[in-house]
């Protein structure tokens, strides 16, 4: 390498020196800035205490409320048959449905009215027999009186001397044949009142059969109790029956009855909001040291619906009669028996079906809340905590206790105050104190209302 390269080369090296350490002389430090955190979007509901329509759902089958079982109590020929006795018919109160043969019954009637006419008409000739034998022995009587003077007298002659012994002989026969005449009398009378017994016992007896006989003759007519419908009916005219066998089977109009399963904790809510009902004193207590709830609720005050499940879009008002003593088996739920009075009336099917025997419905047991409730939407609850806006708009996470649950909705007895804002939304990460953006759901404020009072189903 020459003299003048290695000057270059020097030269070089001290340029990239001095470019150096001037690079670093100048280098400035970074900007610092201050990190701003972004505001998370979120819908919120302000609490509100409101009156809440708490429910009871139930679901079962309805049966009339009153059946009859039409058996024959008399055997016999089926002679005429109501032309709509026929499955799935109306028949008004007061038709006549069937008729039995009813001429063995019309003779056994007629044979017990002449037992009784024979009886009766024996009863009087005892009577008239006791009323001659009396006027007979009143005669006897007398002549009795007379033939006891004359042996008086005779035996005063024959004291005397006056009288043979022969002719006192005779007077007493006499005398003695006249007494007997006259104790025949009575014991004819003494006999009278065991005729009478016995033949007022044969009257018993044929006034029995004549009774039977009505009764038999009345049990081969069959009328309608009730406006009903027919359920079943397998007989036809022509037809030999015997008693004992059903004839038909029909339902009562009047009312119907659906026995549902309820959750037992529902009813428990529901049966609690109605006044009086945490007042079951000691006095309203029975005998036996309880409190009888059917007498004792006025259970009138619930708001009962019942629903076919075929046709959801119709409702029959009820009422809640009784619920029965034991609880169902399978589901550990409560039976309770819900009133429909005159499922007939404004039915109008298909549109609205009346409610008929082994129909599946939706029951609605509803009563308002005594005192109002905090309530929010059930998907606003993670894990038993809510999440609240606090006053400078940052995220909140609140305990609360679960009064109950009603659909999608969530009654609050602890952990909410009136006019705190819940957040809605499922925020993922939520932080606690974390910045929101607030916008207030006014859909879900109205969907609230309208879930509570029951006017969205």
């Amino acid at each position: 390498m020459t003299r003048k390269n290695k000057l270059i080369l020097a030269l070089t090296l001290i340029v990239g020196i001095v470019f150096v350490v001037v690079m670093v002389k100048l280098k400035q430090p970074p900007a610092r800035t201050t990190e701003q955190v972004a505001a998370v979007p979120a819908r919120f509901l302000e609490t509100t205490p409101l009156t809440v329509r708490i429910e009871a759902l139930g679901y079962g089958q309805v049966l009339p409320a009153r059946s009859w079982k039409a058996v024959a109590n008399v055997g016999g020929r089926i002679t005429w048959k109501h032309p709509d006795l026929e499955s799935g018919n109306l028949i008004p109160e007061g038709s006549r449905l069937l008729q039995i043969d009813p001429t063995r019954y019309e003779l056994a009637e007629a044979s017990a009215k002449a037992d009784i006419a024979g009886v009766e008409a024996e009863l009087r000739q005892l009577d008239q027999e006791e009323q001659n034998t009396r006027e007979l022995l009143k005669l006897e009587n007398s002549r009795l009186a007379l033939a006891q003077r004359e042996l008086q007298r005779a035996k005063t002659l024959a004291d005397r001397g006056a009288l043979a012994e022969t002719r006192l002989d005779e007077q007493k026969r006499a005398t003695l044949q006249q007494r007997q005449a006259v104790q025949s009398l009575k014991n004819q009378l003494n006999l009278i009142p065991v005729k009478r017994e016995t033949l007022n016992a044969r009257l018993a007896r044929s006034e029995s059969a004549l009774a039977n006989a009505r009764e038999d003759l009345e049990d081969t007519r069959f009328e309608a109790p009730w406006d009903m419908r027919v359920h079943q009916a397998g007989i036809e005219t022509g037809e030999q029956v015997s008693p004992g066998q059903t004839l038909f089977i029909a339902d009562d109009i009047a009312a119907a009855e659906a026995t549902v399963q309820l959750e037992m904790s529902e009813l428990r809510n529901v049966l609690s909001q109605i006044p009086g009902a945490s007042d079951l004193s000691e006095k309203q207590k029975s005998p036996g040291g309880f409190a009888d709830f059917h007498k004792q609720l006025p259970l009138d005050s619930l708001t009962v619906w019942v629903h076919p499940t075929g046709a959801p879009d119709s409702r029959w008002p009820g009422r809640l009669t009784r619920v029965t003593s034991s609880l169902e088996p399978a589901t550990r739920t409560v039976q309770a028996v819900i009133t429909v009075d005159e499922p007939y009336r404004n039915a109008n099917p298909p549109a609205r079906p009346p409610l008929m025997r082994n129909m599946f419905v939706q029951t609605t047991i509803a009563a308002p809340t005594s005192d109002p409730v905090l309530v929010i939407p059930a998907s606003a609850i993670h894990e038993g905590r809510v999440y609240l806006a606090d006053g400078d708009n940052r995220l909140k996470r609140q305990r609360v206790k679960l009064a109950w649950k009603q659909g999608e909705l969530a009654i609050i007895s602890e952990g909410l105050e009136a006019g705190d804002r819940v957040i809605l939304d499922d925020l993922l990460p939520a932080i606690e104190g974390m910045p929101l953006a607030l916008r207030h759901d006014r859909e879900t404020a109205q969907w609230v209302q309208q879930m509570v009072t029951g006017e969205q189903q």
